[in-house]
């Protein structure tokens, strides 16, 4: 009977999440995963542990997690643990009919090893709405009714568990392979009930003894026995409260999201024109005036505009849309409505930093008969023919284009999240930012920050590098600076040969370094993969944020390759020296969804030993951008984001240069134009 209810029983919703943040009971984990691509955030508290979680699913079976801890009393001088760790699961098989989900995970495999565990677990739905979860632990798992361990067979060495460390500087951070799955095991399991769409209730046995926290004069749990209720709202804010180990109150908020899917579904953007009928469209005297205007319309900046034959050409800024294919759809109707039936063949270039990127040839006739078309989109892709720009010249050109000019005033907020000694700093204040271009390619650019407000300063934490201190006396540009120069930057962009990029930046090229920045880019078209190459001359600013320079100077830069696995998986590997002398190679993975939402993960190895790096072992963290049009659903190429850090050090550390080349190119070219051409007609 129990396999009859099986086989239509479903799992209990893996947005049942633990305190840890990742899918589970209440302590303990689950066989579950999250759905493909989701965002999970949880607050959870009890006793003196609050713990704050970020988790992700990388792939269908694959999730990972950044936890940001704060345990009361912790530290041996009474004082309270600001604590930092990763966690990674797989889920093994998925659930059927017969077979449970099974997973094997890691928590703080990575951090300080204060709650360093693994286990391996196994879930089942018995029923539609119940679910059964079983499994064993091994380090801080493996308290209450721990036995020996069952790996021991293999080689002597899994009985028993070498110490994971109090979290000095010589271990935080590193991946310790020799723990893993290593000393005694305990079980642990547990129960949900689905009671509605909103309520579940809970239920836990926990073989944790939370022997660290206990030793700093935490009470100890007098039951492994847990229970709880997580109820979810109709904005998707899900609330539990909890009876944990028999003498403790825990309450926990999360919030699950999917980046895919827009927070405005559809947008609200204006619609784009009809085409008219051709033999309406009538030319005039003066159709690059009509061209652009009908493109600053929407949102283009016309450049240049030269007719050969049938042929027009147009190269055009697109400062409005985030997805190039729908600027090139909006500049085709244009031209469309715009220039004079014996027009043919249309040619759209597309330029950033008055750089020519791609050209995109679409025939009129084309455009009319696929407009609505029910397969217009993959039509209208395999008739167009996307290819490189490489011509530099001039012909055409606006004169009123250049030179060209913007200042502008704002407001800047710069948050410091997850150091060592508090969740968060932040600095505010206004600035003043400007751009000059004399000509294509050429920008002169700069921006002067004052802050009003700052708790970034106030960091009492002084650098203890045992290397040349390039990053770690960050907080010493926020602690002596007012008014200060942000960057000052002369850039010249090039095409110096077909598929090829070029880049050279002098100036005051960021908050902490000046100097000659050098790159070169060599990107083919229809190609996923791109190769660079940067060489920097870089020497360390004053730490008042003005024009003066300290005496450490370097010679750092790096050999790049880029490469869209597809499915929205890019990966990057950056190898070379960098700021600190030291050499060696920063691997980076990003997911970027169809929408423009993007997190990835990096992580730097160079010859610098652990124990000189210091805190946190090698340079690491967690990239979350997401594009304001995700919120908003109005067009717009704005974004917003930030790099996660467990600790700044000075090790693996890089110049910040603005306007990388992939960055200023990856959107323009074919693949990523192909990928968003859905949005063509749109």
């Amino acid at each position: 009977m129990v396999a009859a209810v099986a086989g239509f029983a479903m799992p209990v919703s893996a947005e049942t999440l633990s305190f840890y943040g990742t899918p589970g009971l209440m302590d303990m984990p689950s066989a579950y995963v999250l759905g493909d691509g989701e965002l999970a955030m949880t607050l959870a508290g009890f006793g003196p542990n609050l713990r704050g979680t970020l988790a992700f699913q990388i792939t269908p079976r694959l999730t990972g997690a950044f936890r940001y801890s704060w345990i009361d009393n912790f530290n041996r001088d009474g004082g309270d643990r600001y604590d930092r760790s990763f966690d990674l699961a797989y889920q093994i098989t998925r659930e059927t009919e017969t077979v449970p989900a099974i997973s094997i995970g890691l928590r703080d495999f990575g951090g300080t090893g204060i709650y360093s565990s693994e286990y391996i677990v196994a879930s089942k739905a018995i029923t539609p709405t119940v679910t059964v979860t079983g499994g064993m632990g091994w380090g801080r798992l493996a308290g209450r009714n721990a036995v020996s361990s069952p790996f021991a067979f293999i080689d002597d060495r899994f009985e028993t568990r070498p110490f994971a460390g109090e979290g000095g500087i010589d271990t935080t951070g590193q991946v310790d392979f020799g723990l893993w799955f290593r000393g005694d095991v305990s079980p642990f399991g547990g129960l949900t009930w689905q009671v509605s769409d909103k309520l579940t209730l809970m239920a836990e046995y926990a073989p944790d003894l939370y022997q660290r926290e206990v030793e700093r004069g935490a009470a100890a749990p007098l039951t492994p026995l847990n229970f709880g209720a997580q109820y979810q709202f109709d904005n998707g804010v899900t609330l539990g409260a909890y009876s944990l180990y028999g003498n403790d109150l825990g309450l926990s908020v999360n919030y699950v999201l999917n980046p895919a899917r827009a927070r405005v579904p559809g947008g609200i953007g204006v619609a784009p024109l009809a085409l008219r009928p051709r033999d309406t469209v009538v030319g005039d005297s003066n159709p690059t005036r009509r061209l652009s205007s009908g493109l600053a319309g929407e949102g283009m900046t016309l450049e240049n505009f030269v007719v050969a034959g049938s042929t027009a050409e147009i190269r055009v800024l697109s400062t409005t849309f985030p997805a190039t294919a729908q600027a090139i759809g909006r500049a085709a109707r244009v031209m469309a409505n715009t220039l004079p039936s014996e027009i043919t063949r249309f040619e759209i270039t597309l330029l950033n930093y008055g750089m020519p990127v791609s050209t995109v040839a679409i025939n009129r006739a084309d455009l009319k008969e696929l407009e609505f078309a029910p397969d217009g989109s993959w039509q209208s892709l395999a008739r167009a023919q996307i290819s490189d720009a490489t011509s530099t010249d001039r012909a055409g050109e606006l004169p009123d284009v250049y030179p060209a000019g913007n200042l502008d005033f704002g407001t800047y907020l710069t948050p410091s999240l997850f150091d060592p000694d508090s969740p968060l700093r932040l600095e505010a204040g206004v600035k003043l930012t400007g751009y000059f271009s004399p000509a294509p390619g050429m920008i002169l650019a700069g921006e002067v920050r004052q802050p009003v407000y700052s708790t970034i300063d106030t960091a009492i934490r002084t650098s203890n590098s045992e290397i040349q201190r390039v990053r770690s006396d960050a907080v010493r540009y926020y602690q002596e600076s007012e008014l200060e120069l942000a960057y000052l930057t002369a850039e010249h962009f090039a095409r110096p040969a077909p598929d090829i990029f070029s880049r050279v930046t002098v100036g005051y090229l960021e908050r902490m370094y000046g100097g000659v920045s050098a790159e070169v880019l060599w990107y083919p078209v229809d190609s996923r993969l791109a190769l660079g190459a940067e060489v920097n001359y870089a020497r360390q600013r004053d730490f008042d944020g003005g024009f003066g320079f300290q005496d450490y100077d370097v010679l750092t830069g790096h050999g790049s390759a880029y490469f869209d696995m597809g499915n929205g998986y890019f990966a990057q590997v950056d190898a070379g020296r960098y700021l600190a002398g030291d050499w060696g190679a920063t691997f980076r993975l990003d997911r970027e969804f169809n929408n423009g939402v993007r997190v990835g993960a990096f992580f730097t190895l160079t010859d610098i030993p652990f124990e000189d790096f210091g805190e946190g072992s090698f340079d690491k963290g967690i990239i979350i951008e997401m594009p304001v049009t995700w919120f908003t659903g109005k067009p717009t190429q704005d974004r917003i984001g930030s790099v996660v850090r467990p600790v700044l050090r000075d090790g693996g550390a890089r110049l910040e240069v603005r306007n990388r080349l992939y960055g200023v190119t990856r959107d323009l070219r074919g693949a990523e134009i192909s990928d968003s051409w859905g949005l063509f007609w749109r």
